[in-house]
């Protein structure tokens, strides 16, 4: 198995911020999003669906599957995770408008 060479730092403050802060909706930043495309050439990695989204359309199709695994990651973590509304799964979840 080949090492990478130059893994993107997971920082949420600072210049080289790759994901938001737990406040302002956790995930990954346009910013990290780009350099994780860069370091991993063919990715299809996009930034959160926020906005409103024709019915059927791609990104919606894309929200309901993120909205759909991230529930079963809340569902698994723990219940001080589960029950904390400021916990970065469910400020990623509102994030997204789950």
């Amino acid at each position: 198995m080949r090492k990478k060479e130059n893994p993107i730092r997971k920082t949420t403050t600072g210049k080289g911020a790759n994901y938001r802060k737990t406040k302002s909706g956790a995930g990954m930043t346009a910013k990290g999003v780009a350099a994780y495309r860069a370091a991993n050439p063919g990715s299809k990695l996009k930034t959160a669906v926020t906005g409103k989204v024709k019915k059927g359309s791609a990104a919606a199709k894309r929200r309901k599957s993120y909205c759909a695994r991230s529930a079963g990651q809340l569902r698994n973590s723990s219940a001080k995770t589960r029950n904390d509304p400021n916990s970065r799964i469910r400020q990623a979840r509102r994030r997204w408008k789950c």
